[in-house]
């Protein structure tokens, strides 16, 4: 079960900034480091990480969810080129159980490798790099006071793109991020991200209101 770097990076010519293929090759990277240190099959892994957005622009321009549409077509392109059943389905289930947000839940130590590296590249230097392309994206104002978000109403009811800012989506999101991963090695990486995460929206604050 074999594809390369540049069969995959012709699947997301469509992708925005947040979701293009550097963030594949992130993932891929943080993935392979976690498989080698947890014991997964680095074939599955590899597969589902650079597959694993594909279609997502047309997904959610559709309303669709993204996970589910990226693994119908991995399913459909693997069983082209021959790949056995079993698998298959490890790769798909990878890519089905990828999301924050939504189920199937990761059965498998591949799928657990593929969400914890998929949710790393969302915190950290790059976590905060992302939010703020976003928002730069979607006309965002760049801040929010966090004593004033209530994290309890976004997560229960979404996100409202008229107040959204990428400091709600460190509070309701990223900071819960490394309660939620499933593997030692993902919640060792994540350990120092969170830490600048929090170092960073506390100077963001500070700056913000003139203490700095």
């Amino acid at each position: 079960m074999e594809l390369t770097i540049d069969e995959a990076r012709a699947l997301y010519a469509e992708a925005d900034s947040v979701h293009d293929f550097d963030h594949i090759l992130r993932v891929l990277t943080l993935a392979e480091q976690i498989a080698r240190a947890e014991g997964a099959e680095l074939s599955v892994v590899r597969v589902a990480a650079l597959l694993h957005d594909w279609g997502r622009e047309a997904a959610h321009a559709e309303g669709d969810d993204h996970a589910a549409v990226a693994a119908t077509r991995a399913d459909r392109f693997l069983a082209s080129r021959g790949v056995p059943v079993t698998q298959r389905a490890a790769v798909v289930h990878a890519i089905a159980a990828h999301r924050f947000r939504t189920h199937p839940m990761p059965q498998t130590i591949e799928a657990q490798v593929l969400f914890d590296a998929d949710k790393l590249d969302a915190i950290g230097a790059i976590g905060v790099a992302r939010a703020f392309a976003y928002g730069g994206a979607h006309n965002q104002r760049l801040w929010a006071p966090r004593a004033r978000i209530d994290r309890p109403r976004w997560q229960a009811l979404g996100d409202d793109p008229q107040t959204h800012t990428p400091v709600h989506e460190f509070v309701v999101k990223l900071s819960r991020i490394p309660d939620l991963l499933h593997t030692a090695e993902g919640r060792r990486i994540a350990g120092d991200r969170h830490r600048y995460m929090v170092d960073f929206y506390a100077r963001l604050d500070a700056e913000i209101q003139g203490e700095r």
